[in-house]
């Protein structure tokens, strides 16, 4: 790694092509393409204020990821926010409120964050916070829903708030969906996917990649279907083993080589649709960008995370601002440190580095 990497160019370039990218992917629906140009400049304002806080010594990473809610009605296989107790069938206690969430989108917005992922849990069971996002349109929520919560209503809310976007979880075919998330799950998905697409609602999906169907989903013909379905984004997360027994699911290099020449190919025969890669290559794209580089993570109790598979903190944004909170000392001291540019096995470094960062607790 070389020491002149800039980071916040790195950055700004990145959000510069998904906004480029979806864009054109929205170009045949007039409602969204209006909406996109919109976003288009209040994404280019806030990457404005981000570097001229940069130039003050300040770093502020345009991506943050909220998990608003512990609850999920669903028990996915090997899902690391159940393994990490982030996520609990017990009633939520102590979890942020309504009004919390809002003043952490409200101070995001004034800082120049342009993404905000909402995870959980389910974050359709927060209806409020959902709510609160909608007002915020020169944010992209971008929100990672198991799909079961979809009902009228929020489809009324993303035709009437195009910031919010829903990215439904999905594993491949019915197969292998329903043998992850339960039976009946991929059925209720295609069912929402033809709703979204009637109303002319952009949607993704997000495909949690493992040895087992890494060929599945990057194939022409499940591509093709979610095309087909209106899908516009679809997000490529490699599965990480947080649960013992499960290491042979974490995809290798080699697989990650194939999923990178997929990718590739991908965004080439499919310029509708947009696609991003999690962690991707962080090897040899400028290291991780957890831990405040490029985004940071907030559980649903307040405590700031370097990132939902590296589930430690130091401060709470209960406590604090969310600018305070981006310079926890943890974050500083990992980005300071070699932890997040570290040689390791591929997949989230900071996982796999996790005694090195609960020394630095």
């Amino acid at each position: 790694m070389t020491q002149d990497f800039n980071i916040q160019e790195y950055m700004t370039k990145g959000v510069e092509r998904v906004v480029a990218d979806a864009i054109r992917a929205t170009l045949k629906n007039p409602k969204e393409s209006a909406f996109m140009a919109k976003f288009a400049v209040a994404s280019k304002a806030a990457s404005k204020k981000r570097a001229a806080k940069e130039e003050n010594g300040e770093h502020v990473p345009p991506f943050l990821i909220a998990s608003i809610t512990s609850a999920c009605n669903l028990h996915c296989a090997g899902c690391y926010s159940r393994c990490n107790s982030a996520t609990e069938d017990s009633e939520p206690v102590n979890q942020l409120t309504d009004d919390e969430w809002k003043n952490i989108f409200d101070e995001a917005d004034d800082l120049g964050v342009s993404f905000i992922l909402l995870a959980g849990g389910e974050p359709l069971l927060r209806k409020g916070v959902i709510e609160a996002a909608a007002k915020k349109p020169s944010i992209l929520f971008p929100i990672f829903t198991n799909g079961t919560y979809m009902t009228e209503k929020y489809f009324e809310d993303f035709d009437k708030n195009r910031n919010l976007v829903p990215i439904m979880s999905i594993e491949g075919e019915k197969e292998a969906t329903d043998h992850r998330r339960g039976e009946g799950v991929y059925d209720k998905l295609i069912s929402n996917m033809d709703e979204l697409k009637k109303r002319g609602i952009i949607f993704g999906a997000s495909v949690t990649v493992t040895t087992e169907n890494i060929k599945e989903v990057s194939s022409e013909s499940f591509i093709s279907m979610l095309s087909e379905k209106g899908c516009k984004a679809v997000i490529f997360v490699e599965f990480v083993p947080v649960d013992e027994g499960s290491e042979h699911l974490a995809p290798g290099d080699e697989d990650r080589e194939y999923l990178k020449g997929e990718i590739m190919r991908l965004r080439k025969e499919h310029e509708e649709m947009v696609f991003v890669s999690f962690p991707g290559d962080e090897k040899t794209s400028g290291g991780c960008i957890a831990a405040g580089r490029g985004f940071f993570h907030i559980n649903s109790h307040g405590g700031a995370e370097p990132c939902p598979f590296s589930p430690y903190s130091d401060i709470n944004v209960r406590d604090t601002s969310l600018r305070e909170a981006m310079k926890s000392k943890l974050f500083l001291d990992l980005q300071a440190g070699d932890v997040l540019m570290d040689d390791h096995k591929g997949g989230c470094v900071l996982y796999e580095k996790r005694r090195l960062v609960e020394e630095l607790l």
